[in-house]
Parts: C-alpha cells; structure tokens; sequence
C-alpha cells in the first residue's frame, strides 16, 4: 500500500534562485533553469549532502555539529510572500531578499505542509520536505537595499509564511513554468502534537 498519496494539487514554479556566496549576501540571483541533484544545485552554497548543525537544531546537537543537510531549498509560496508585502505595505516583494530558492503559485497553505511531504515535477523530479522555515531577522538589511526602512517590519509579518525547507530525493531539472505535485504522507496528525507545542 502506498504511503505517499498524490494530492489534486498541482502547483507551478513561478521563479528559481541561487546563492553563490552567503558570506558576500544573502541575497538570490534568479535562474530558468537548475538541476537538483542529490546534494542540491551545485552552484548554490547551500548545497551539499551535510551541513554544519545551527541554532534551529540546538536542542539536538552542538551548535557545528555535521548533520544531513534537508535544507537544501528554501521554498515559498507566491501567495505567501503577496501577504508578507500586503503586510508590510509593499506593493510587491522580491523572494531574491530572503534568499528564496523557489517560488511556487497555486499550493494553499504551503507553509504548513506536513513533513516528509513531496513535491514532484512532471518528469519525476522529486524535492522532500523537511519542515517549515522560520523568519529571522537577516533579510531586513536586504530588502532595506532597495526599500529603505521596511526590512524591519519582515520578520513580524513573515510568521507563519516563510515556506518550507526541502531536499532532493529524486535528481532532475526545476525550470520556470514547470507544474510541481504536491503528495503527502498517508496518515493522520500526531495526536498530542497539539499538548507538546502548547506546553
């Protein structure tokens, strides 16, 4: 039986990023085009099969700590980053600026995806979720390079829409324009998720 159940959810990538350097910025520049491969795009400096653990995981491993790196993508959702804009009064905003690495239109609630989740393109290129991202405060300098004085209202108006972070499980080509698929894990939430996170 099928663990994984396809959804009537198809999105579409809408645009690509890459960082080259993230000790130059963390700002994106835009691609038509990348290959996933297993360690993610080659040119991106995310990229790689592990990364050193960091704050997010600090409950788990000291902070260096090598780790399998399931963060390899920064996915948004182009309805998500239109309400972070409406909410920080832009009239538009560039997923460049929070180092986006795809932008996909049409998925409802794409933040809150559950993990282990995949989204997979009609050539079986295939991308994991991990979980979702969480907004930090280092793009406010960012997106204050091109709007003066807004990148501190980011991190307040991105709770809960920062998208989600994935890797590859299947290699291949994300293009501009490609319908992405959206499956899901075939079970029910965990039941006292709801008493851990309340405390």
């Amino acid at each position: 039986m099928p663990a994984l159940m396809p959804t009537d959810y198809t999105g579409t990538i809408q645009w690509l990023g890459v960082n080259l350097d993230r000790d130059d910025t963390l700002r994106n520049q835009p691609r038509d085009r990348v290959y996933a491969a297993f360690a993610g795009v080659a040119e991106e400096s995310r990229s790689g099969l592990t990364r050193p653990s960091d704050s997010r995981v600090v409950a788990q491993y000291s902070k260096g700590t090598e780790i399998r790196n399931t963060r390899q993508f920064s996915i948004v959702s182009a309805e998500e980053i239109a309400e972070i804009a409406g909410k920080m009064d832009l009239g538009d905003f560039d997923p460049a600026w929070i180092g986006a690495s795809i932008v996909i239109e049409g998925i409802p609630d794409l933040s809150h995806l559950p993990p282990s989740s995949r989204l997979q393109t009609a050539a079986g290129t295939t991308l994991t979720v991990d979980m979702q991202n969480r907004p930090c405060h280092l793009p406010a300098a960012i997106i204050d390079e091109d709007r003066a004085g807004a990148g501190r209202a980011f991190k307040a108006s991105a709770k809960g829409l920062r998208g989600v972070t994935a890797w590859t499980e299947r290699e291949g080509y994300l293009t501009v324009g490609d319908p992405i698929r959206l499956h899901i894990p075939d079970q029910r939430p965990w039941s006292l998720q709801a008493n851990i996170l309340t405390g």
